[in-house]
């Protein structure tokens, strides 16, 4: 029974982690999405860490997949290490998470989703600095960079707050409902 119990919870995460993933296919402004949210969900709520880094990672491929095959096709061409970035981000996300989120509280989720919001923007602009060569490498072209993209950060910090919230509330609403999906402390 308790196996059946886990099994649930598992699968409930891994869905909420992948129509996550999924609303980033619905027209929404930049930078507003739920990868930062994804990563912090995965981090506090995964038994086993393992699975806090593959499957947001693995929900962010899959949605890209389909993002840069059919939306972003004509502006993918020469941005080959946007992903190292990316996904580099995704994962120092969830070890941020896994440890100011070992206690799901309101004030650590949120403060988690502002870190996110902060590394996502100082790990992937720092990649488009040194990768795309749309600004010089030296300080100015890497000052010029993160202030070309502050409009994405307030986005991005946006999206942050309210897919955190929304992610965390639904899982901390059924947990109360349903009782059995909370993970049983070790005697």
């Amino acid at each position: 029974m308790e196996n059946k119990k886990v099994n649930l919870r598992f699968g409930i995460i891994c869905a909420v982690i992948l129509l996550a993933a999924a609303s980033r296919l619905i027209p929404h402004p930049a930078g507003f999405a739920p990868i930062a949210g994804m990563a912090l969900f995965g981090a506090a709520y995964y038994s086993r860490r393992y699975w806090a880094y593959i499957l947001p990672i693995a929900a962010m491929m899959l949605s890209d997949f389909v993002l840069n095959t059919w939306v972003y096709r004509a502006y993918m061409d020469g941005q080959m290490f946007w992903f190292l970035y990316t996904y580099g981000a995704l994962a120092l996300i969830v070890l941020m998470g896994t440890f100011t989120l070992k206690k799901v509280r309101v004030l650590h989720v949120a403060g988690s989703a502002v870190g996110a919001s902060v590394i996502f923007f100082l790990v992937t602009n720092f990649g488009t600095w040194i990768s795309s060569g749309m600004y010089p490498h030296t300080p100015e072209g890497l000052a010029t960079c993160f202030a070309a993209a502050l409009p994405f950060f307030r986005n991005g910090l946006a999206g942050d707050l309210l897919y955190t919230g929304v992610l965390f509330g639904a899982f901390e609403g059924l947990m109360y409902a349903f009782p059995s999906l909370k993970l049983q402390k070790a005697a």
